[in-house]
């Protein structure tokens, strides 16, 4: 389809123009197709660059060390590639932060304090210390809805469960990131959180009917277009109402995922929704996408079917094959793959990549922005806005040392997607040096109420990949089945607390004291302690229902 390069999102001059041709048809063959990957750019910078260099993708997502000088001497000496990279991550906070940079609120905080100027200072601050590292795509804001309140892959990342709350954020976070010279992407097109499945593991469906759909997701989409988000992600979520109004006798087709799906791509968000930027597939290496069909197939259907950006490979080599044989035989026409290649080339021009004086990353530069202490109050002030009190029947909140000395805490760390086991939370540390006579519990401890003052429940589970579910597993936290079964908040004031997802309640409707803070960052520990000791308000608003529709929580 005819690509306007001057329309939003590109906005490009008659130069910039000149260079997207230009460039263009200077690729051989080869190289226009390897310009339609994003990879995974993980380990050494050294490795990193060698892979780069040989393979020549679109661009990279980099899962970052904490080493600033490292990770800006790698961009620096991929600087000089024929063309320029696409440089990407996941901006979505708390401990999707960079590790060199602020450690700021998730997405589902700041819709607790749900105010658009901190939103607004905080995608700032992170989209200026991305670009002072290099990066330049961010795959942010998640525009996903909280609806299926047992999904574990929405969680945290959504700004909740109402329309209107959702759209005031990510608007402003798309227009803070690109005003900073950050692409933004909203995802997961066309929208997930109906259903509590993992499209890590499966095929997703959006269930909605068009109306329903039209007046939530389609909203949403419409909004962040015309806002001027320059890409969309793809993902492996189908739209069964979209295709059986096109063809009632649709059979399996209903639930094709979008990222092979033409009419989803190609007839709804770009033909009825209008997007003219680039549409990237959501990771290639998930179930959602491979229990569709054999890799030969579906990789390919990844561009044939209205992609530009084929995102991660576990074989790039074996995948640019797979491509380059489907030109052969006809399948992916030529005019597609330039149809594409040109998006990502004016995706960059928009960018400025193109620019000879384009800025480039300094190590003095970011080491300022990583310790600028405006910037640290700005995440300070608003991290303290986020802890949510959800419920206190006994009024057992403020804490104190003089109040409740002894405390007991069950505590099993912060569960994170890539780390190989649970990170230790510092809440209780933090307590001993409040004063408190701190146990944390081991399964199989013996325990008297007779010995403490209160029980302290720490939960830190924030989204997480290829976990079906997030619930309070009682048997895993006791070590026992008979400990499963045991509940002190009878015999002992009671204090749960979720840094990361906010529906316990449904699992322990009975605690007298709950309290969310969505993120289990040091920063949101910190603020948390602050809040119970009573030192700081509970500011945050819930922006999902933390009762899960259930009064039984609330007593």
């Amino acid at each position: 389809m005819a690509i306007d390069l001057y329309a939003r999102p590109f906005h490009l001059d008659n130069e910039a123009i000149a260079w997207v041709h230009t460039t263009r048809e200077a690729l051989s063959p080869r190289d226009r197709l390897a310009q339609l990957f994003v990879l995974l750019a993980r380990g050494e910078p050294e490795r990193v660059s060698e892979a780069v260099r040989s393979f020549k993708p679109g661009g990279i997502t980099r899962v970052y060390s904490a080493d600033l000088e490292a990770e800006i001497d790698l961009v620096q000496s991929l600087a000089d590639t024929n063309v320029p990279l696409l440089i990407s991550a996941d901006l979505e906070g708390s401990r999707m932060s960079l590790p060199f940079g602020s450690s700021v609120p998730n997405p589902l905080g700041l819709a607790a304090v749900d105010d658009v100027e901190a939103t607004t200072a905080i995608a700032t601050i992170m989209a200026q210390e991305a670009r002072a590292v290099g990066l330049n795509w961010s795959f942010t804001p998640v525009i996903d809805i909280n609806a299926a309140w047992r999904s574990a892959i929405v969680g945290t990342r959504s700004f909740g469960s109402e329309v209107e709350r959702i759209e005031r954020h990510a608007l402003a976070q798309i227009a803070a990131f690109e005003a900073h010279g950050v692409a933004a992407t909203v995802k997961h097109w066309p929208g997930e959180g109906y259903d509590d499945r993992d499209q890590h593991l499966v095929t997703t469906i959006n269930p909605l009917n068009m109306d329903a759909w039209e007046k939530s997701f389609g909203w949403l989409y419409r909004r962040a277009i015309a806002e001027g988000v320059m890409s969309v992600m793809s993902a492996h979520i189908a739209l069964p109402a979209f295709a059986r109004a096109l063809d009632p006798q649709a059979g399996a087709e209903a639930f094709r995922p979008a990222s092979v799906s033409r009419i989803l791509n190609h007839d709804l968000l770009r033909r009825e929704l209008g997007f003219n930027g680039l549409i990237v597939s959501d990771a290639t290496p998930m179930a959602g996408l491979n229990d569709w069909g054999p890799r030969d197939v579906v990789l390919p259907e990844v561009i044939i079917s209205g992609c530009d950006v084929i995102l991660f490979s576990d074989d790039p080599n074996a995948d640019l094959m797979r491509l380059v044989k489907a030109v052969a035989d006809g399948r992916l026409a030529q005019e597609r793959v330039d149809e594409a290649v040109t998006r990502v080339l004016a995706f960059k021009a928009a960018l400025g990549l193109h620019k000879a004086d384009r800025p480039r990353p300094n190590l003095e530069v970011a080491q300022r922005l990583m310790a600028d202490e405006q910037n640290a109050i700005t995440v300070r002030n608003a991290t303290a806005r986020v802890p949510t009190l959800v419920k206190d029947v006994r009024n057992i909140l403020p804490l104190s040392p003089t109040k409740y000395g002894r405390l007991l805490v069950f505590s099993p760390g912060a569960v994170m997607p890539f780390a190989p086991a649970p990170v230790r939370l510092s809440v209780p540390e933090r307590l001993i040096i409040e004063g408190f006579d701190v146990t944390v519990y081991e399964p199989g401890m013996s325990i008297s109420p007779r010995d403490f003052d209160l029980v302290l429940y720490l939960f830190a589970e924030e989204t997480l990949l290829t976990r079906s579910r997030i619930f309070l597993d009682w048997h895993k936290l006791t070590g026992s089945v008979f400990g499963a079964m045991t509940r002190y908040w009878h015999d002992l004031p009671t204090l749960m607390i979720s840094f990361g997802y906010p529906y316990y309640l449904y699992d322990a409707p009975r605690v007298p004291a709950y309290v969310n803070a969505y993120g289990s960052n040091e920063a949101m520990q910190a603020a948390v302690v602050e809040a119970i000791m009573g030192r700081q308000p509970f500011s945050g608003t819930s922006p999902v229902d933390p009762f899960v529709g259930s009064d039984q929580g609330r007593y």
